[in-house]
């Protein structure tokens, strides 16, 4: 429910008619809400504000509130005066004296004249005190889902209480709590209810406007893509129907299963080429990166799958039309013998083009039954891996199938299993041990594995690990979350989400691996240190979109949860580069940088945003960027040259009512002791979710260059960030496995 929002008379209607109707829904037969539904409806996670808001909106002291009363209450939130809501903030904060005492009338003289609401009754003294304060930012703790050390919140109601007592008498009163809520003017910009859909304003009905994939934005953003798509369309095409055209004179059928067999010829070969991993890296370090979306090669590779099985199934349906034409007009031969038995004429090796197309059909079914996510993603991985070995089957099967199948086949064929080869050969090479494990909270694996010595890899880039102690057949892409910088080790961090990855977080978890003391992140952040020596094989590495940020000029490091991991390779690499360009005089020691732009980062700044969805998420990585932190204080004091930003979705916001008194505290003891409560960093933990219009229009008034954005996260927050980088003109990469 927004504060300052302002509706004219129609939305205002509109907004009342609906909170009517949500009303209706969940008040009982009496007409009234009591406390129990009022929690209900309100969804907070502590009973706590459930109940202060209750009392307030309670104007008669009924114990239960009316249409009338919710109505009225709603209204001064949205339309009252800035006075009215912070009265209304007070009198939560001020939680002595009786409940019962609540009251909530219409002012039409005094203080408050033209109508305006005022908050009488009120349910405390009239004044906060140290205890009053301590009690309530508990809750908001509890409420922002933040946990933090009892002295911790003894500091925070210190530093809240110190900074809005002007007078030092001992409590707070109204007047000086609105003196210290004006030095957060962002606070009052859109004080906040945060509760239900019910309590909150439909959204107004915007016009009519162009879809957005018909902007000028999206079509430069995604020239290559489209580009390439159009071009695979096109060639699709053209092999249809110059195919078709040979064979028009015969049989309608027969053209077009000769037309989808071309198709066929091309995609089923393209399927390979798609997947060719190193050859797809290397290509990124050329000029056809800019041309082709490389990036997005694992995308394409599931397109083309759907369009092989579509072509095949209508190619299937045109032979069977066509094959029982013929077995009308022969009389001699039944459609199942043109089916199951082979016919010298048909086509294929022997006249078996017709069983090796039915086992072609049924194999392509089930590789792309079994490649969905459903079955990936639930447990069943290795059911996916099975099935998926079967293309050795359906490409011995094409070569039988189809007469003209190997000339299409092979040159991707021979790249493809000489990548097969050598990945095979360096696998049998090249054992490795896990030298050292981390489990970190969350359900985080962190591996420390001994670094081959020709093993040579960019920031970003990823592995398949197979660990045969988990699994003996099962290979997993995993980013690289340390620096190439790093020569003996290389790391990897792996979040609990699947059957692999929970059975190597047990598997480390058993007692017989020895411990280490736990290795402090911060004063309330611990991590579990085991050494060990288990046998592990990789392959790779791959590259990543990630490889063109060194080429950037300004570029945004967007993570969202375990979504860091790249990027932290990326910003150790990028401050290892950093530090080789400082320069310092011998005699004061003054130190200074040079020009960044060379060939190999031509970076003028880097922004760095992390969201997580709660406290606990922020353990993974909180030391590393705590020692950026520290580097770029000693290298480039007062520099922004690597900005960080930090996001906890489950925090209220601090324009939210329930959330005003623990942001202004945090703020306050942040800036006295120079690091954040939540995480130690000295970068301020922001709570909600990024505004990013706001963000990325404060990227684009630094004007440091062409801004690039990189993001590794969740689908339907990268189509967020997408949409408003086609706003800003900004160029988007997401992480693709």
């Amino acid at each position: 429910l927004a504060g300052s929002c302002t509706m004219s008379t129609a939305e205002d209607a509109e907004w009342l008619l609906w909170v009517t109707k949500q009303f209706g829904s969940i008040a009982g037969e009496d007409k009234e809400i009591d406390l129990e539904e009022f929690k209900t409806a309100l969804q907070v996670k502590e009973s706590f504000f459930a109940e202060r808001f209750f009392a307030l909106f309670d104007s008669d002291g009924s114990g239960t509130i009316s249409l009338e009363e919710l109505l009225k209450a709603l209204t001064l939130l949205v339309h009252g005066s800035e006075t009215d809501k912070l009265r209304f903030l007070f009198q939560v904060y001020d939680v002595d004296g009786k409940m019962r005492k609540n009251r909530l009338i219409w002012g039409s003289v005094g203080a408050f004249l033209e109508g305006s609401w005022c908050w009488q009754g009120s349910t405390g003294s009239g004044s906060i005190d140290p205890d009053e304060l301590r009690v309530v930012l508990g809750w908001c703790l509890r409420e922002s889902a933040i946990a933090l050390p009892e002295e911790r919140l003894e500091d925070l109601t210190l530093a809240l209480f110190e900074a809005a007592d002007k007078d030092h008498s001992g409590s707070i009163t109204f007047e000086e709590l609105r003196e210290e809520l004006e030095a957060f003017p962002e606070v009052m910009e859109n004080l906040t209810i945060s509760a239900a859909s019910w309590l909150k304003p439909p959204v107004p009905t915007e016009r009519t406007c162009r879809p957005r994939y018909l902007t000028r934005a999206y079509w430069h953003n995604h020239r290559s893509k489209l580009a390439f798509l159009g071009g695979y369309a096109a060639l699709n095409l053209l092999l249809f129907t110059l195919a078709a055209l040979q064979h028009a004179g015969l049989s309608g059928w027969l053209a077009v299963a000769r037309g989808c067999g071309q198709c066929l010829n091309f995609n089923c070969s393209f399927l390979a080429a798609l997947m060719l991993r190193r050859c797809l890296s290397w290509l990124r370090a050329t000029p056809i990166a800019k041309v082709l979306p490389l990036d997005q090669h694992v995308v394409f590779h599931q397109l083309v799958g759907y369009v092989v099985l579509a072509l095949a199934a209508v190619h299937t349906g045109a032979h069977v039309a066509n094959f029982s034409r013929l077995a009308r007009q022969d009389g001699h031969h039944a459609l199942a013998e043109y089916l199951l038995s082979a016919q010298p004429g048909v086509g294929g090796l022997g006249g078996t083009a017709s069983q090796t197309g039915l086992a072609l059909q049924g194999l392509l079914v089930a590789m792309l039954a079994f490649s969905s996510p459903c079955v990936r993603r639930s447990g069943h991985f290795e059911v996916f891996y099975w099935t998926h070995l079967s293309y050795i089957s359906v490409w011995t099967l094409l070569i039988l199938h189809g007469p003209h199948f190997w000339k299409w086949f092979v040159v991707p064929g021979c790249l493809f299993v000489l990548e097969k080869v050598v990945g095979l050969a360096w696998r049998r090479a090249g054992g490795l041990r896990i030298v050292e494990v981390n489990l970190l909270p969350s359900k985080v694996t962190h591996l420390v594995i001994e670094r081959p010595q020709f093993f040579h890899y960019k920031p970003g880039d990823y592995v398949y690990l197979n660990i045969p102690a988990i699994a003996t057949y099962e290979w997993h892409p995993f980013t690289i979350s340390s620096a190439p910088e790093q020569q003996e080790t290389l790391w990897l961090h792996i979040r609990s989400l699947g059957q692999w990855t929970n059975k190597l977080y047990e598997y480390f978890q058993q007692p017989e691996w020895p411990h280490l003391e736990p290795k402090p992140l911060s004063r309330s952040l611990r991590e579990k240190r085991r050494r060990c020596w288990v046998q592990c094989y990789m392959d790779g590495p791959y590259g990543t979109p990630t490889r063109r940020i060194f080429t950037s000029e300004h570029a945004v490091l967007i993570g969202a949860g375990i979504g860091i991991t790249p990027f932290a390779s990326i910003l150790q690499s990028i401050m290892y580069r950093y530090r080789r360009r400082r320069q310092s005089c011998p005699n004061c020691h003054y130190s200074w940088s040079n020009d960044l732009r060379d060939e190999e980062m031509t970076l003028r700044k880097v922004d760095f945003i992390w969201i997580n969805r709660d406290q606990k998420h922020f353990e993974w990585f909180v030391s590393l960027l705590t020692k950026l932190e520290m580097e770029q204080a000693e290298q480039e004091p007062g520099g922004q040259f690597l900005e960080m930003h930090m996001y906890m979705t489950s925090a209220l916001s601090k324009n939210d009512m329930k959330a005003i008194g623990l942001q202004m505290a945090l703020d306050l003891l942040a800036a006295k002791e120079q690091r954040d409560s939540i995480t130690g960093l000295r970068t301020r933990t922001q709570p909600g979710r990024p505004n990013w219009s706001k963000v990325f229009g404060k990227v684009a008034e630094e004007k440091k260059g062409k801004v690039q954005v990189f993001f590794c996260g969740s689908p339907a927050l990268a189509k967020v960030i997408r949409g408003h980088c086609e706003h800003f003109g900004f160029r988007f990469f997401k992480e693709h496995f």
